[in-house]
């Protein structure tokens, strides 16, 4: 075999290696996304239903709790980034980060300074390297994150939404993160978590014709909310987490998929270049003895 069909076959076996590791990467991710895609549906409610007890607690008292009202002049913000830990999942990193950039251009325009959390080695890799403060940041779990971890992430966001802005608080929490909305579709989404937005949800209870009850409040509505506030906030950051991490797997198996079939494409390359090697091999081995034995006749006839 010639020189150069060894280095196509080589390079055969190299790329065949390299695509059972993407099939086999594909398929983790495949039974991955199904799982993360339940653990999505299965947290949904609950948050959805707090969020909406929330508002209507909100909406049924007077009280003006931290948690619920708007600040008169807010000048600073904070800004929850969720990534991941781990790469190979084309976009979908990228794509939350240029989200969030986006997110802390416009607040900045308005003139609010910006505290980064981030949630992913990807992200803090992507603040460390640019020089960029990070206020706190968490990590190793993205990929199969629980009700702890949100709660984890919660405390310090809480803790500073209370916090005068003098003493490092902020007056407003925004969440970015990758909505999982199909296999083939995960979107960035920007949200305002606090405070709630309560013009907002009674609009979209009015366009779901939902009709508010009355409520008494026991103890009071102020105590009702120091209980409910927190536990929204965790739900609202572990749906989040949930809808990442379901994005991300998705993103990881259609990477991985892209990649076996490049494999399969590069494969079949190569292999037609080792033939036509090979042919090009025995046609110059062929006409070497052609020739030689051309040569040998020759000098037999010289010789009578």
């Amino acid at each position: 075999m010639g020189a150069q069909a060894k280095v196509y076959k080589r390079r055969i076996k190299s790329v065949s290696a390299t695509k059972k590791i993407t099939k086999a990467m594909e398929m983790i991710a495949a039974s991955r996304v199904v799982k993360a895609q339940r653990r999505v549906a299965a947290s949904a409610p609950y948050a959805t239903e707090l969020t909406r007890a929330v508002g209507a607690v909100a909406k049924g008292s007077t009280t003006q709790h931290a948690l619920t009202t708007e600040s008169e002049n807010p000048t600073r913000a904070a800004v929850l980034l969720i990534t991941s830990d781990r790469g190979l999942a084309g976009g979908y990193s990228s794509n939350v980060i240029k989200a969030a950039e986006q997110l802390t251009e416009r607040l900045i325009r308005e003139g609010k300074e910006v505290d980064a959390y981030i949630v992913g080695r990807k992200g803090v890799a992507y603040y460390s390297f640019r020089e960029r403060k990070v206020t706190e940041s968490w990590g190793g779990f993205t990929d199969n994150p629980t009700y702890a971890d949100a709660k984890k992430i919660a405390g310090p966001l809480i803790e500073a939404v209370l916090k005068d802005t003098a003493e490092g608080g902020v007056d407003e929490l925004h969440i970015v993160f990758t909505e999982f909305v199909s296999m083939l579709t995960q979107t960035p989404v920007q949200d305002r978590l606090l405070p709630l937005s309560l013009a907002e949800k009674a609009e979209e209870q009015e366009k779901k014709g939902e009709i508010l009850p009355l409520f008494d409040f026991e103890p009071s509505a102020e105590d009702v909310l120091d209980a409910l506030l927190p536990r929204y906030v965790e739900a609202r950051i572990y749906n989040a987490l949930l809808q990442a991490a379901a994005s991300k797997h998705a993103a990881t198996r259609r990477a991985m998929k892209s990649a076996t079939d490049n494999a399969d494409e590069l494969i079949k390359s190569l292999t037609r270049l080792a033939n036509a090697a090979r042919q090009a091999d025995i046609t110059q081995e062929i006409s070497e003895i052609v020739g030689g034995a051309s040569a040998l006749a020759d000098a037999s006839a010289g010789s009578d």
